[in-house]
């Protein structure tokens, strides 16, 4: 399963960004240049992003914590455990997540729906609005502030930001989950 997962995260990172760009291209003649909009590559944007996701990460995690979560039927650290990531991988993850999914959503997607409702779109796609089940409902309603936040932020800060803030937010995410299984395991 772990390698499906690597595997799933090189298609995310190199694939995602394609549909995005050809949007911008079809619609706006959007070079790859522009679309990868790396005027935007700064260090202050990439520092603000990385402290809202890893801030934005530990709340969620915290969230994640509380007993209402218990009883969900597929919790999102067993399938990590059950993947055996070490925190290479998680990184890894995370970084192909977070380039992927914001050029698609952020760079390709929101000019057209606008902010508010990729937002939704983004995290209904992730299976956490599901009407069916009401704990990842709610846990879609934690995270949709950050997904807002990002969305938003995109006009202020550029695409860099959202990606490093997507990063840091699924990084911490990754770790604190890993970590938690490799104590469980036994020596």
């Amino acid at each position: 399963m772990r390698k499906q997962m690597i595997l799933f995260g090189w298609v995310t990172l190199v694939l995602f960004p394609i549909p995005g760009y050809f949007l911008q291209f079809y619609f706006y003649e959007t070079s790859v240049f522009e679309f990868l909009s790396l005027e935007d590559f700064k260090l202050v944007p990439l520092v603000y992003g990385l402290c809202l996701g890893v801030i934005y990460g530990f709340i969620a995690y915290l969230f994640m914590q509380a007993p209402f979560f218990e009883k969900t039927p597929v919790k999102i650290n067993h399938l990590v455990r059950d993947m055996k990531l070490n925190i290479r991988d998680g990184l890894f993850l995370s970084l192909c997540a977070g380039i992927g999914e914001e050029f698609l959503f952020r760079q390709g997607i929101q000019p057209f729906i606008g902010p508010f409702i990729t937002s939704i779109l983004f995290v209904a796609l992730h299976g956490y609005l599901n009407p069916f089940n009401l704990r990842f409902s709610v846990y879609g309603v934690i995270v949709l502030p950050f997904i807002f936040l990002i969305s938003y932020g995109l006009a202020y800060f550029g695409i860099w930001f959202c990606i490093a803030a997507h990063f840091s937010y699924d990084a911490v995410l990754f770790t604190f989950m890993i970590k938690e299984n490799q104590e469980r395991l036994p020596r």
